[in-house]
């Protein structure tokens, strides 16, 4: 599934997301999304989430 488009990602699916400190070493982080943050229903540089743990960032993958 594409992680750039709105309307696969909703709220408790697992993904993994790139923080805006993280984004030029590309390091992921893990973790189940709580909101999202993009009004957009596509973003080239993927989806803004807050994971239930509060960490902010954009969805680079979609895990299962």
């Amino acid at each position: 599934m594409d992680p750039n488009i709105r309307a696969n990602i909703e709220p408790g699916i697992k993904v993994s997301i790139v923080q805006k400190q993280d984004q030029r070493s590309g390091k992921l982080t893990d973790g189940i999304v709580k909101d999202i943050l993009t009004n957009s229903q596509n973003h080239p540089h993927g989806i803004k989430v807050r994971l239930t743990n509060g960490i902010v960032g954009r969805v680079q993958q979609i895990n299962d």
